[in-house]
């Protein structure tokens, strides 16, 4: 069973789903074996005929073992004399003997077995007592017509005679390991199995993997297609077991492919390991079997592990009960321990759309930890699983199917432990740690009989926090769903790859409203935020209920940036919502300033790049779930149009000298109609604004009329008049003497809410300059044929006039402000002189008023 490739648009998923390949392993020599069955074989007989055929020295634990593994077996009742079976059974007792003497020095070479089989008792009929029996019938035949005709006479004396002679002769790595199989039973493991993080912490397979493929090749291309052969090239220069492995295994990934055609039954399977090697195909029969029979050749134990694997076909729910088992790997012994391995899921995937195979070496495979292979392959003999305490097929069934890249990325499944889940109020949840940033994404689909139907993504919300990720699921209605989990390590741009899957059960949906799309993938502030220069805040999947239609969100910085936003509603265009918001940078925090036109759910998305790297792209550095519940905003009242990225003090105005705001934030609220804004200008920058207004009633004056600054030593006060109620845009702008143009420093939001309309300010001129102060009439419309009190201050002036229907000096008193009473008579308009000489009758206007008609009175 190999396995499966599935594929998404725009989403790399990797895993492995279960065929239904047969791997019935078949015994050439059963025929051999039941011809010659009136040939008794004592207990110690088969050990002696072992020795005899590989003429090598008989240990006391093979000797024993043969024993006891012949005893499990019936013997022919008529072949066998009570005589002879007494003296088979003294030999027994003097070989046993015999061992006992030299068992402290012997024991260490026994290869073991998995926890939970090493008992004798010959009642039990375990999967090695299996494997002992098919490999002794395996070499009876060829072992009998060995024999001499003595051993044949079925005496008890010959055979000792045989047993007791010792030829020391040196056995090939093959029977080695055939005799080391037969020696597992008895022994137990004297250390801790490693896990495969500290088996392969000190292996460098760079070398071995490098010679394996190279050797692959030129063996290929030289149609060498012996296993005994290629074994001895691919390991040459392995000075390990593990080494020798290592290089089977890249030799099995990169050499032999998946047979797809003999999987769907279109051509005959490949099983047998020298047609395995000659097509370059298999299904996992052929891999397991051409593994064990390279392994037996190097000297390594091996073991073919029969069992299920949620690989090809497999899907969620499905039971395996009662079900024959489709899918083979292998177990080898490394250093008295056994490891799994499967070298078809490690040589690639399939692809069932296009029916083929696609090679990708996945190393995760490769004496994969137990506790984490139990998840996709389940053994039929429960020892298979080397664990602690085996679990059984049901739970098996339940286990969440984890693809290689899960653990890979160092991902933890907190919640839930098995793939199903079931929504409590319409909700579920699903809950994954990490170690290093990990970036998710997900995908539902609805079952409908045998179709599936790929739902929106905002059906769920998705939230990341440095060592964790919380997915909540709203299904939209009753029914079965499938979720997909998808990752790809934090800070990348690559492709994600499936991790995990489950299988939600909805019975009753929870009533909500039409969640927006996230295309950033999850909800609050990212994990990358941090290094972007934002700090965490409390905000994260839970949607922020606002009650007013309006929303402040400030994120503390780390260092100063720049930042952007987007505010997305299935009612709200692009253009109405860049009206809804306004963003103040300053060098420790970002503010958002929102509003909402419309009641239900917004997407707030938060984007920064660092405030002198202009060049830089911004970045998503969070996204936020608003619900706007009652009070939504009028459209009449969304912020003006074209504001800037900087409104209301910060980097920009700092940078410009201005400091000492008397209103800090972007919007100044008033419900007198007017309000001064005063700050702090330690550069002496000349400055200017412009107030503007979307909408207005028939204007009368300019708006720049409505604007008046005063200079006072540094302070520098901007006095507001407005004519109506309303939002309103004041920009101010600065640049310094050296400067030819007006730099923008910042926006202010003035929202008006009194219906009073106030008169604008006289029209200053240019020769109006700092430090100059108008006290009285801050009015720039004069009432006609009236007397009006003037008072203001002109420094460095020698003479200050007031030009009406008459030219009235003004005084200066103690107080050095010019002062006086002015009548207006007939005049249109009344203007403010001064000289700065003191015998000059040249005098500047510094600004005029304006008088207003009979009919124009107000």
């Amino acid at each position: 069973m190999a396995a499966v490739l599935n594929a998404h648009h725009i989403l790399k998923g990797l895993g492995h789903l279960p065929s239904n390949a047969n791997h019935l392993c078949c015994n050439a020599e059963d025929d051999n074996n039941n011809n010659n069955a009136e040939i008794p074989e004592d207990p110690c007989l088969l050990t002696v005929k072992k020795t005899y055929i590989v003429k090598q020295e008989t240990t006391h634990e093979e000797r024993i073992k043969g024993v006891q593994t012949q005893a499990r077996e019936p013997q022919p009742e008529d072949t066998q004399t009570e005589d002879s079976t007494t003296a088979i059974w003294n030999i027994s007792k003097k070989l046993q003997s015999a061992a006992l003497s030299n068992n402290s020095n012997q024991r260490g070479k026994a290869m073991p077995k998995p926890k939970g089989s090493v008992s004798v008792n010959p009642a039990k009929n375990s999967v090695f007592e299996k494997w002992a029996a098919m490999d002794r019938e395996s070499q009876r035949p060829l072992a009998k017509r060995q024999l001499s005709d003595e051993s044949r006479a079925h005496t008890s004396r010959a055979p000792k005679k045989t047993m007791m002679r010792e030829e020391k002769v040196q056995p090939s790595p093959a029977l080695l390991a055939s005799q080391r199989e037969n020696m597992a039973t008895l022994a137990r493991p004297q250390s801790k199995r490693k896990l495969r993080k500290e088996l392969l912490s000190h292996s460098d397979f760079c070398r071995v993997d490098t010679h394996a493929v190279k050797m692959g090749k030129e063996l290929k291309s030289k149609k060498i297609f012996s296993v005994q052969d290629i074994a001895q090239a691919i390991t040459e220069g392995a000075s390990t077991d593990l080494e020798r492995l290592r290089a089977i295994w890249i030799w099995l990934c990169y050499n032999i492919e998946y047979d797809v055609t003999g999987y769907l039954g279109l051509t005959e399977k490949v099983c047998s390991p020298e047609r395995v090697i000659e097509t370059g195909r298999g299904v996992c029969c052929g891999y397991s079997s051409l593994c064990l029979q390279m392994c037996k050749e190097v000297g390594i134990e091996c073991r073919e592990v029969g069992g299920h694997g949620k690989g090809v076909g497999y899907r969620q729910g499905q039971s395996y009960q009662n079900t024959k088992s489709s899918h083979m790997w292998n177990a080898v012994s490394l250093e008295g321990h056994w490891y799994l391995l499967d070298a078809c899921w490690g040589a690639g995937t399939v692809d069932m759309d296009n029916k083929a195979f696609i090679k990708r070496h996945d190393d995760f495979y490769f004496l994969t930890n137990p506790e984490d292979f139990i998840n996709s392959h389940c053994p039929d003999e429960e020892e298979w699983q080397l664990l602690e305490s085996p679990i059984k097929l049901e739970e098996f069934e339940k286990r969440v199917l984890k693809t290689s890249e899960f653990y890979r990325l160092g991902l933890t499944l907190i919640h839930p432990k098995h793939f199903s889940l079931i929504t409590e109020n319409g909700e579920a949840s699903i809950l994954v740690g990490f170690s290093q940033p990990v970036d998710f994404t997900y995908q539902i689909s609805q079952r409908s009989g045998s179709e599936q139907k790929e739902l929106s993504s905002s059906l769920g919300l998705l939230t990341i926090t440095q060592s964790s990720m919380k997915l909540r699921l709203l299904p939209p209605t009753a029914g079965t769903f499938d979720i997909m989990l998808f990752a790809r390590p934090g800070n990348t741009s690559g492709l994600f790859s499936w991790v995990c899957s489950f299988l939600l059960e909805c019975p009753e949906p929870k009533p909500t409203e039409h969640l927006p799309e996230n295309p950033y993938l999850c909800w609050g502030i990212q994990q990358t935020a941090e290094a972007l220069g934002v700090k965490s805040c409390t905000y994260g999947s839970e949607a922020i209920l606002l009650k007013s239609g309006t929303f402040e969100l400030v994120l503390q910085t780390t260092r100063p940036l720049m930042m952007l936003c987007e505010l997305i509603h299935k009612d709200l265009d692009k253009a109405l919502s860049k009206r809804c918001l306004a963003t103040q940078t300053e060098t420790d925090k970002l503010t958002c300033n929102i509003l909402c036109p419309y009641t239900g759910y917004y997407r707030l998305s938060v984007f920064v790049r660092d405030y002198e790297r202009a060049g830089d792209s911004f970045q998503n550095a969070g996204n936020f779930l608003l619900h706007c519940t009652s009070s939504s905003v009028n459209l009449n009242e969304l912020f003006p149009p074209a504001l800037s990225n900087c409104c209301g003090p910060g980097i920009r105005t700092s940078e410009a000298g201005l400091s000492k705001f008397s209103h800090q934030g972007a919007i100044v609220s008033t419900q007198q109609g007017k309000c001064n804004i005063t700050f702090q200008n330690l550069h002496n920058l000349d400055l200017h604004a412009i107030l503007t207004k979307e909408q207005r009633q028939v204007p009368t004056y300019p708006l720049s009329r409505y604007i008046l600054f005063t200079h006072n030593g540094t302070k520098v006060t901007i006095s507001i008049t407005l004519p109506e109620p309303g939002v309103y845009k004041l920009g101010l702008y600065g640049k310094n003497t050296s400067s030819q143009d007006f730099n923008q420093l910042c926006d202010f939001i003035i929202q008006n809410s009194s219906e009073n309309a106030w008169p604008p300010f006289p029209c200053p001129y240019s020769d109006w300059q700092k430090g100059s102060v108008l006290l009285e009439p801050r009015s720039g419309l004069l009432e006609p044929l009236s007397w009006v009190q003037f008072r203001l201050k002109v420094p460095g002036a020698h003479r200050v006039s007031v030009l009406a229907e008459q030219r009235v000096d003004l005084q200066l008193n103690k107080s050095r402000v010019w002062e006086g009473e002015v009548f207006t008579g007939t005049a249109t308009q009344v203007k403010l002189a001064a000289s700065q000489e003191e015998n000059s009758n040249q005098m500047a206007i510094l600004m005029c008023f304006d008088v207003l008609q009979p009919q124009n009175e107000m």
